[in-house]
Order: structure tokens, then C-alpha cells, then sequence
């Protein structure tokens, strides 16, 4: 056939370059697999257990206490309240117990809920006055639903208020709240520092990352010296 030519690249160079670009086709794969597996779960799992302001749930429209407790008032004029996104970061997994039936009245500021971690507790103050309405007593049985959903399935009390205005107006809002939130993420750090080296016989142990970010639930595993700082310099 005219002007075809038949060219055997098994005589040629060709097989070199076919085995130079099967090399990379398989290189490729490997080295996906090589460094996926040379990352521990612990350390593929590192970005999601550092605690950082972005990583905070503050929906808009909630109303933050400095006790870090929340409120919002519902289309009922009934408001509900609980605990704040921080605040559940820091200590990790708790059990609630509820100090307040219905029909109880409540001031802002006075004692509301307990949460407790083995052995060690909190006690958390009502962000607003009024009266008990109701207890959410589903936290009893499922209480990680104040971790996973603080906002809408974890509250902890329904409260008909009697001074919504006057007891909100010291709270924060939006961008406001997320501000305060970022601020006392830092404290929190500085508090640790302090309170870690005083109640501790080896302060080395590890609740900052390389870089200052604080892992996930750092209180978790801390003494009760340090549970009872933290009551009287964030919660009170």
C-alpha cells in the first residue's frame, strides 16, 4: 500500500517510552495508597477535633449569655434555653440534671441545670427571668443531642419570660455573638495555661496542637481544680 509504513516499536525506542508512562500509571495509585496510609486516624481526623471560632454554631437570631447559656424566643412567646456551642466543645460529653420543675420561677442569673462529667460537674445559669414551662426531658435518655443539635433538639428548658427586653439587652447577637465567642475561645486558652500548670503535677499534657489550637473537649480529661476555675471565671 502506498504511502504506509509499518513501523515495530519492539524495535524501536517505543517500548521504552511505553514503560516509562506504565511506571507513572501505576506510580500514581501506589503513592495515593502510601500516604493515606501513613496518616493514623488520629491524624486524618485532626482538623475536624480542633476547636477554632469558625468551627462555632451561632445561628443568628439566638441570644448568648456570658454564662454560656442561650435563649430564644419562640412565635408562642415561650422561649427556650440551653447551652452554648463552646461550651459543649470544651467539656465534651455531659448528663444534665435539671434543678427546676414547671411552674418554678427563675431569675436571670440564678442557678438552672447542672451538667456533669464523670464525677466532675458545672452549674449552669438561666440567661433569662420567668417561669418554667417545661423541662426537656428527652436529654435524660439521649443527652449527646446537646452536642449534635444545641439549637433546636438539645435545649433545656422552655421558659415564659417575664423581662425579655431588659434581660436580652446585655446578651449577644449575630455578629456580635460570634465576636464574643472568638474571644473567649482565646481566654479559654490563657485560662488553661494558668489553671493546667497549678492543678497539675505534669502539665505537659496535651490540650494545645503545634500552633496553639485547642483539641476537641480539652476538659474532658482534666481534674476537677480545673472544672471549678474554669465555674468561676467563665460561668459565673
Amino acid at each position: 500500500m502506498d504511502g504506509f509504513t509499518y513501523t515495530n516499536i519492539f524495535a524501536t525506542k517505543g517500548i521504552e517510552y511505553l514503560a516509562i508512562i506504565g511506571f507513572f500509571l501505576l506510580l500514581i495509585p501506589f503513592w495515593s495508597l502510601l500516604t493515606r496510609k501513613s496518616k493514623s486516624p488520629e491524624q486524618g481526623q485532626l482538623s475536624s477535633r480542633l476547636i477554632t471560632s469558625k468551627a462555632l454554631r451561632i445561628p443568628h437570631g439566638i441570644f448568648f449569655s456570658k454564662f454560656h447559656s442561650w435563649t430564644f424566643l419562640e412565635r408562642n412567646g415561650l422561649a427556650k434555653v440551653g447551652l452554648d456551642d463552646l461550651l459543649l466543645h470544651l467539656t465534651g460529653e455531659v448528663n444534665i440534671t435539671h434543678l427546676k420543675q414547671p411552674g418554678q420561677k427563675v431569675k436571670k442569673g440564678e442557678l438552672l441545670t447542672q451538667i456533669n462529667h464523670h464525677g466532675k460537674s458545672l452549674h449552669i445559669f438561666s440567661p433569662i427571668s420567668g417561669v418554667i414551662q417545661q423541662a426537656n426531658e428527652l436529654l435524660t435518655e439521649e443527652p449527646e443531642l446537646m452536642r449534635e443539635d444545641p439549637y433546636r433538639q438539645g435545649w433545656i428548658y422552655q421558659i415564659k419570660p417575664t423581662a425579655w427586653k431588659a434581660d436580652t439587652n446585655t446578651h449577644f447577637l449575630a455578629e456580635d455573638a460570634s465576636k464574643w465567642a472568638a474571644q473567649e475561645l482565646i481566654r479559654f486558652k490563657d485560662f488553661l495555661s494558668i489553671s493546667v500548670n497549678q492543678h497539675l503535677p505534669d502539665p505537659s499534657q496535651v490540650v494545645l496542637q503545634d500552633g496553639g489550637e485547642l483539641v476537641e473537649h480539652p476538659m474532658a480529661e482534666l481534674p476537677p481544680e480545673v472544672w471549678q476555675d474554669f465555674q468561676e471565671q467563665f460561668l459565673t
